[in-house]
């Protein structure tokens, strides 16, 4: 299973999202995540991916987000 399916499954806890719709094109906003939501799903691919991720302005999309996970692997 590579990053992006298991951005979609963490992300799925939030948010109900079609298997196979997310790309690194989704931003955040248009999955109507709010900062709150963020920071769980943040602190969800932490312990899922052991990195570190820091919710901030420069999170927008998923490909962001695929970003920190692949350096911090």
């Amino acid at each position: 299973m590579n990053i992006l399916e298991q951005l979609e499954k963490v992300i799925a806890t939030y948010k109900p999202i079609e298997a196979g719709t997310l790309t690194p094109e989704t931003t955040f906003e248009s999955l109507q995540l709010d900062s709150l939501d963020l920071v769980d799903m943040a602190m969800a691919c932490e312990d899922q991916f052991g990195v570190t991720v820091e919710v901030n302005e420069d999170l927008k999309t998923v490909g962001d987000l695929m970003k920190i996970i692949e350096a911090g692997a």
